[in-house]
Order: structure tokens, then sequence, then C-alpha cells
């Protein structure tokens, strides 16, 4: 007899978690839901890029001053579209767009906020290496109406889910609302995305480490003294540790939580604090690692305790698997 599991979709999965909530009042799962066929219409689009007029840049920059690229362009529109009518969002913000984004006056505003990043990895877009899309929502916490500013800028720890879609070799949903993480793998014959990786876990420790290494010269000593300690040959601790880098976060970040081992982007003397977002890649991917078993920090503080103070806010990341990360933070702080 085949696998239940074969059978299960990311819908009915949903539906089924909610069931296990008598109190539920179905507004959580049906912003799971919009940003189910939100990730298939952005896919339809990602999988035909080269065969119509969406590659290639829009002649614009987004707030991080990154060349917007078309296809960029339309993963934002589309994520947004699909959110804001449901009922379920007071507001949301995009890492595409400087100022938070308001649900249409004719919407009835809800107790959630979404923030995502539509499509990380742009710069690989025209080069077809795997893109992405990340999210993360939060309960409000402005009374009611409009959502605020101060509804976006929370803890990390106070996210109620998160996850991110990789559009690679398959197309993948990965998500946690704290209770695991679970994967679904887009089955484009009939158009669902299909239970594949339940309750996925992180090795405690792996082998592979992740990082753009042609930033070493820009890098304080104990980063370098860091990276040099995973490519010396010792037997008894596993190493050297192997090099894998993409370039696309989702893709380095899924690789890191199936396999085991580290993703770094740390600060460097002049920009000490990094590159990656703390809203729309820190929190959410540290949300996840840390259901998994894993563990993310800045090198001195746990990702998911850091208070925003700007929607762009920049923050080094370390994550991955728990004893690898623990290392990587004795080396920063000095300690090694």
């Amino acid at each position: 007899m085949p696998s239940p599991q074969k059978f299960m979709t990311l819908e009915r999965y949903i539906n089924e978690q909610e069931a296990k909530h008598p109190g539920a009042s179905g507004e959580f799962s049906a912003i799971l839901h919009d940003l189910s066929l939100a990730a298939k219409l952005v896919w339809r689009e990602v999988s035909k890029a080269g065969l119509v007029n969406i590659l290639g840049a829009a002649g614009t920059t987004n707030t991080s001053g990154d060349e917007v690229k078309k296809l960029d362009e339309y993963a934002d529109e589309t994520i947004y579209k699909a959110m804001d009518h449901g009922g379920h969002l007071c507001v949301m913000a995009s890492e595409e767009n400087e100022d938070i984004l308001q649900i249409p006056e004719n919407y009835k505003k809800g107790k959630y906020v979404l923030l995502f990043d539509p499509l990380d990895g742009s710069s690989n877009i025209d080069a077809n290496i795997t893109l992405g899309s990340i999210f993360s929502i939060f309960k409000r916490v402005s009374p009611g109406g409009n959502g605020t500013i101060q509804d976006c800028l929370q803890k990390g720890i106070h996210q109620v889910a998160a996850g991110y879609v990789i559009y690679g070799t398959s197309t993948m949903f990965v998500y946690t609302t704290g209770n695991g993480v679970h994967g679904f793998t887009l089955d484009p014959t009939v158009g669902e995305f299909l239970l594949s990786h339940e309750n996925i876990t992180i090795p405690k420790k792996g082998k592979i480490y992740s990082i753009n290494e042609g930033n070493y010269a820009k890098w304080d000593d104990g980063m370098k003294r860091y990276i040099d300690f995973l490519k010396q040959e010792d037997k008894a601790t596993n190493r050297p540790y192997s090099l894998r880098y993409i370039g696309t976060m989702v893709g380095d970040f899924h690789r890191t939580l199936l396999y085991g081992g580290i993703f770094c982007y740390p600060g460097d003397k002049k920009n000490p604090e990094g590159k990656l977002r703390l809203m729309y890649e820190g929190n959410p991917m540290s949300m996840l690692v840390e259901h998994a078993g894993g563990s993310s920090s800045t090198g001195f503080q746990r990702v998911l305790e850091v208070q925003p103070k700007a929607l762009h806010q920049r923050v080094p990341l370390f994550i991955g698997s728990e004893e690898d990360v623990k290392l990587a933070e004795e080396f920063l702080q000095g300690k090694r």
C-alpha cells in the first residue's frame, strides 16, 4: 500500500494541524494557504524566465542598494497581491520596499504581520542558479486598524511562523509554526505541494562550511582564524571541512539544514553589521534552524533576541548545526 505521506498535500497538512487546536479561527491557516499560492505563481515565472522578457535589470535599485531585477519586481508584486485581500494581515514589509506596505483601505485588516524577501539570490537570475522566497509572520502589537512600523519591528522570538520557498531542481515549501520544520515538494503535474520532508532535524555537527571566502582579506582576525581552523586537516575532529557556496542564502541554508554544518555571512572592518537583513533573512531562518535543533548567532548574541531598530537593519549571521555555531562564537569572541 502506498505511503499516506505521498498524498499529504500542504493544504491538507495545514488543515490537519489546525484541527488539533479547537479554538483556532482559521486565519493563520488561510495565510499559509495564500503564501503557497503566491509561491506557485512565482515558481511559474521563475521556471520559464529564460523564455520570456522577464530576465535582466529593471533599471532601479532596492533599499539595500542592490540592482532590482525584473523577476524581483514580479515576485514582490505577486506576493503582495496574493496576501493583501484575505483580511488576515494588518501590514506587510518587503525587502524590496523602503517603507511598510499597508493593506488597501477597502480590505479588512487582520491580526497578523507578514515580512518577506520576495526573491532571494536575484544576482543569480541570469545564470539560472537557485533562487528563493523567504517569509516571517508575527502577531500585531498595535490595537487595530492599519498596521504600524512597531508591528513589524518585533524581536524574532515573537514570530509565530517562518519559512522559505526554494526554486531549484525541484521547488520546495519549507516552514515552521513552532511544531517542527516540514518540507513540501511541488509536483508540477498536479500543481500541489506534497509532504516530502517531515520533521527536518539538522545534525548536531556537520563538515561543510558555506561562506563567500573572497571577502577573507576584509575579515577581522577572529573570523580568519575560524576559517583557517576549518581548513586544517585533523581526522579526530573530521577536518578539513568542505566549502560549498551558492551565493543564494536560501540555497546555502537549505543544504545546511539537511546536511549540517554552518552558513556564515560575517561583518567586516568596513561593514561590521554584514549584508543580510535581520527582518527578512536573519529572523525567519533563525526560527527555522532552532526548531530543527540547530542554532543561530550574530557571533555574540542569539539572532532571535536582537531588538530591531529599522526595517532594513543588517546583522552578521552564523547559522547551522549547534556545535558548529558554538565553535564559531568561540573564535569570534576571542576564546580560541
